[in-house]
């Protein structure tokens, strides 16, 4: 039987499971919006902006493990898009991302809203490819969830031209596909894992180094018996963090840039690193010449790109992290660390992460509240000085989710990634931490929260600056606060960039009224003492969305720090 290419279209997505589609409709999309009308399963959501778009379709995508799905228009609805397919490329989300495109006989000629969204995203995902013949529609749509789950996931383009959404063509969709050349490893290396079993028993200093690819192949628990078994410490990346409750005696803490003292002292001084499902991007490992300098490296990552490509390793073994550790639990057997783990207790006490050199309301005892009063909730974050704060404050035992922009660092990425995780988690608590300046770049997402009757909380930590911008202004350039305020306006005195103190502007928007102007519950809190109150509120207000606008001091600072391209060591307190 012949059908048109966008029925054909709504059939593939039902037999992929898809059950929500993030989309803004226009002229070369039309075609498949108006095949979803009749679609009542599948639900479409329409957001303010298609950045935004993606983004939700990300947090959906994290917060439940089914792949994302987009759909645009054409040019600038696709383009649109890209930051968000860059942001889930590097923290390896599920997304297929479908763009409309002009008739495949406008092609190459400069039509309106024509754009080789192929061309511009090849890099940043791992397939893209426009379709050239209505009966390769039903494969190519196949190959492209096929390939966004499998192997290292991440975010797929298929790009429709407009003549072949409304041709005639089979009604079939394979219930599999074989694309040669792409065999996602689906084992594990027994005599590289064994020789890397007896590298560890045989250490008096190993430390485990867990990644976001522990988190993607949900081995938490397998990971935490690991470390048990073999009484091995455990420190994460910010995308690790969690797959191992926060409060375990094993665990250290975060590494890198922004990790804390006893987690970089251990790196530096292990003498075996067992490093799972992590890129060893530069923020992590600081100057490469000083990384884990005494330590055998053993890395294990289903990409096999990522191996000694930053870090040379001694036993690279390439495998989802999930069969590796299982595995690995099979030989495992304890090694003598008392003395290790003593010394990292240790260190843990002399030099801890806290802000309580700080009076008055800090993050910290904000995001202590959300780890007292929403045990289960999905927290997302933007990207900045919140996020950072986030990372060293919030506890993780296994019931909270966690969310972030880890590998791009896209701002304007925590709103909307709390609306889709709400969108795919109903009934739970999903709070974004954000700060004035993140929260500003898709605020308009407060529409789509109050349509879809998304009660997410969003945390605003205003403190009238770009913050972990200012901070290095502060530390490195002699405190020259170059575009860093959010309270300027030409007629200041230029006072902030003398001093980085606000000369007293009003601050713009006001977020209270802007929430409100949203039919959203807003509410601003200037003292600790209306903490409790606000979230109460906030966690009673089912009925909307909530903003929670946090004054903060703008000299909050985040430490500890690892100043760009210094070792581990080199770590700076205040």
């Amino acid at each position: 039987m012949d059908i048109k290419g966008t029925e054909l279209f709504v059939k593939a997505l039902r037999e992929e499971g898809v059950d929500t589609v993030f989309g803004y409709p226009g002229g070369m999309a039309i075609d498949l919006f108006d095949a979803l009308y009749d679609a009542e399963d599948i639900d479409v959501v329409l957001p303010r902006h298609e950045q935004a778009l993606v983004h939700e379709a990300d947090g959906y995508a994290r917060s439940t493990g089914k792949v994302g799905v987009c759909l645009v228009t054409s040019g600038p609805g696709a383009t649109n898009l890209v930051t968000g397919i860059a942001t889930a490329n590097y923290d390896c989300v599920p997304l297929v991302c479908f763009t409309g495109q002009v008739s495949r006989d406008l092609i190459g000629n400069d039509a309106f809203q024509e754009v080789d969204i192929v061309g511009v995203t090849r890099n940043i995902c791992k397939y893209a490819v426009t379709v050239r013949d209505r009966k390769d529609l039903a494969s190519i749509i196949k190959k492209a969830f096929y390939v966004a789950r499998t192997g290292k996931p991440g975010p797929v383009v298929v790009d429709i031209p407009k003549d072949v959404q409304t041709e005639l063509g089979s009604d079939e969709y394979p219930s599999e596909i074989f694309i040669r050349g792409y065999k996602p490893n689906s084992g594990v290396h027994v005599g590289q894992l064994k020789k890397a079993m007896t590298m560890i028993k045989a250490s008096h200093r190993p430390v485990i180094l867990a990644g976001g690819g522990v988190k993607i192949s949900h081995a938490g628990e397998k990971l935490t018996k690991l470390a048990e078994k073999m009484r091995i410490p455990v420190i994460t990346t910010i995308m690790g963090k969690g797959v191992i409750p926060t409060d375990h005696p094993l665990y250290v803490g975060n590494i890198g840039m922004y990790g804390n003292y006893a987690s970089n002292k251990a790196i530096s001084e292990c003498d075996v690193l067992l490093a799972i499902g992590v890129r060893f991007g530069d923020r992590i490992t600081g100057r490469i010449e000083e990384f884990a300098p005494d330590a055998k490296i053993i890395h294990i990552d289903i990409d096999t790109a990522s191996i000694s490509r930053n870090i040379v390793v001694n036993v690279p073994i390439v495998a989802d992290a999930g069969t590796a550790i299982g595995e690995m639990l099979n030989h495992a057997a304890a090694v003598k660390t008392e003395s290790w783990i003593e010394s990292i207790d240790r260190w843990k006490t002399e030099i801890p992460i806290t802000m309580a050199q700080y009076d008055g309301m800090t993050p910290e005892k904000i995001i202590n509240k959300i780890n007292e009063i929403f045990p289960d909730s999905i927290v997302t974050t933007d990207v900045g000085q919140n996020q950072l704060w986030t990372t060293q404050y919030i506890k993780m035992d296994g019931k909270r989710q966690f969310l972030t922009s880890g590998g791009l660092g896209t701002m304007g990425y925590g709103l909307p990634a709390a609306i889709g995780a709400s969108l795919g988690n109903p009934g739970r608590p999903v709070i974004c931490i954000s700060g004035d300046g993140g929260a500003q770049m898709n605020i308009q997402e407060l529409a789509t929260a109050h349509a879809l009757e998304t009660p997410v909380i969003l945390c605003i930590f205003n403190n009238s600056y770009l913050g972990n911008v200012k901070q290095m202004q502060k530390m490195f350039y002699n405190k020259r606060y170059s575009s860093t305020c959010l309270r300027y306006t030409r007629s200041c005195n230029r006072q902030c960039r003398i001093d980085g103190t606000c000369a007293g502007r009003e601050y713009v928007p006001d977020f209270v009224k802007l929430a409100e102007s949203y039919s959203c519950l807003g509410i601003r809190v200037t003292d600790e003492t209306q903490i409790d109150d606000a979230f109460e509120r906030a966690k009673n207000n089912a009925a909307s969305a909530t903003v929670i606008e946090f004054i903060l001091d703008c000299e909050y600072d985040v430490y500890p720090m690892v100043p760009g391209g210094k070792a581990l060591t080199d770590m700076m307190f205040g």
